[in-house]
């Protein structure tokens, strides 16, 4: 640990696709009330605006939209406030890349190079990440490398990641929760020989779905104000949003589908379950598919994770309409009521299924799925702990706010580690690790076990109130600079993310 070096620094931000001179933007410290950064001096408040419990008092679901994917070969990407339909002809301002919410659905197989330019039309610095892919330190959204308004990005890379559900989103520090919020993220998914072999569904019978809540005044229009209890809660809304829409429906066949998920909300667990307690078959997360196939009743998944999931609809009679709801819960670590701001655990409508159509379908459902290359802890060389807190408006890694130029953990290149996430607060912190993936080896306090959806490759992992969580971690793809920190982007935006140099 210690203080970049001039060299470190100079080598790290050296041959970086900027097409405006760089500038680092030193966050502002926490010191408690008093000492607030610019996201609480700018965006809190004495009282919440007038919110709407009920979105549609009638009751009306609109179509859930299925954007058509584009390849990943000399992209264009523009950042710029527009206006978003929610469904119904109402609309909402947002920030978009391409005038699209979600941004543009992204489709590439292994091996593909990825080139795009970003440029950046919003009214803040703007740079993004490729969550979940492994690219070079200076392609994968670190916010020393945010550009200003008017600037631009350039992004070259190969995708040497194997088939996955992955995203992309805003990675400007201080600024991620609202940039996202407003509309700045996307699917990318990745396929390979390997998943191909498997005969999924594809076509119109596989959904990519990115699942959010939004909080909305009284005509139902989404807004980002968060005050006091929300910038520890984390940032949540009474409205269900899939695929940008609210209130959304699918018409559907009897047939077999795939649910590609995210959860794309600023800090909003979900319980994933069927109002008719139709099974889900799990066969894959964060980092591809699992090891096996599992069958289980509901999925828990917090900001960042992805699930990819099978739901059997053979069965179901035209006619038939199922829920996909997130299920009532509670945290572990005694973490509730927040002034009214927390809604973790709130049931809530997220996607109707309507059985419109009955076809015959005779895909198989996988009975194994291909081995996972997965670090093996028996090979590990060291071990390091990394204790979360959050406290009074605050939010450190190992006592310490995020700090732009500071190296806080120097990582040999290729050698296995155990790695434990402390939680010492009752908060949950979906923590997230750039340029790998991990496996989740335990779970102590708290919930004390290891899910399903937690098997295989992650690189998010949900860590609830005073829970401990030790993973196997070995970086293999790339040496550089990236981070460790929380997914509940208030979070991360206050302080919960650290430098990680891998060399």
């Amino acid at each position: 640990m210690g203080k970049m070096t001039r060299r470190d620094f100079l080598r790290l931000a050296g041959g970086v696709g900027l097409s405006v001179p760089m500038a680092m933007r030193l966050p502002t410290p926490l010191m408690g009330a008093a000492g607030l950064s610019p996201l609480l001096t700018a965006c809190g408040g004495e009282g919440d605006p007038l919110v709407s419990p009920h979105h549609n008092g009638n009751g009306t679901r609109f179509p859930l939209r299925l954007p058509e994917a584009v390849g990943v070969g000399d992209l264009r990407f523009t950042a710029a406030p527009t206006e978003w339909d929610l469904g119904g002809g109402l609309r909402a301002p947002v920030w978009a890349l391409n005038d699209q919410v979600p941004s543009p659905l992204l489709r590439a197989r292994r091996g593909d190079r990825f080139r795009a330019v970003m440029e950046n039309g919003i009214p803040h610095d703007l740079i993004l990440h490729w969550h979940g892919l492994a690219p070079p330190d200076d392609m994968d959204g670190h916010p020393r490398f945010a550009v200003a308004p008017g600037g631009s990005y350039r992004y070259d890379f190969t995708v040497d990641d194997r088939a996955g559900t992955y995203w992309y989103h805003s990675h400007t520090h201080e600024h991620t929760g609202e940039q996202t919020y407003r509309g700045i993220a996307g699917l990318l998914l990745v396929t390979d020989d390997e998943e191909e072999a498997l005969g999924l569904p594809g076509g119109h019978r596989e959904i990519p779905l990115i699942l959010q809540d939004r909080r909305v005044d009284a005509d139902g229009i989404p807004f980002f104000q968060p005050f006091g209890p929300a910038f520890m809660a984390g940032y949540m809304g009474t409205q269900a949003l899939g695929n940008g829409v609210r209130d959304p429906y699918l018409e559907v066949d009897t047939g077999l589908y795939r649910f590609r998920i995210l959860n794309g909300s600023n800090a909003r667990i979900f319980r994933l379950g069927l109002s008719d307690d139709t099974p889900f078959l799990l066969i894959g997360n964060d980092g591809g598919l699992l090891p096996a196939p599992r069958t289980v009743s509901a999925v828990d998944i917090a900001p960042a994770e992805r699930v990819d999931l099978l739901v059997d609809l053979r069965s179901h009679p035209v006619g038939r309409r199922v829920m996909l709801r997130s299920l009532p819960f509670t945290l572990s670590g005694g973490m509730g009521f927040m002034g009214g701001q927390n809604l973790q655990g709130e049931p809530l409508a997220l996607l109707e299924l309507r059985v419109a159509r009955e076809v015959d379908d005779a895909t198989p459902l996988p009975a194994a799925l291909p081995p996972v290359e997965l670090p093996d802890p028996e090979r590990a060389v060291r071990e390091r702990t990394f204790r979360f807190d959050s406290r009074m408006m605050n939010h450190f890694i190992n006592g310490r706010h995020f700090e732009m130029e500071r190296i806080d953990e120097r990582v040999p290149f290729g050698e296995t580690e155990i790695w434990s996430f402390v939680n010492e607060s009752g908060l949950p912190h979906p923590v997230h690790l750039h340029a790998t993936h991990f496996r989740v080896l335990s779970r102590s306090g708290g919930r004390g076990r290891v899910f399903p959806w937690e098997e295989g490759r992650k690189d998010t992992v949900l860590m609830q109130g005073f829970e401990t969580i030790r993973v196997a971690v070995r970086f293999t793809a790339h040496r550089g600079l990236y981070l460790l920190h929380c997914h509940n982007l208030e979070h991360e935006d206050l302080g919960m993310m650290a430098n990680i140099l891998v060399e």
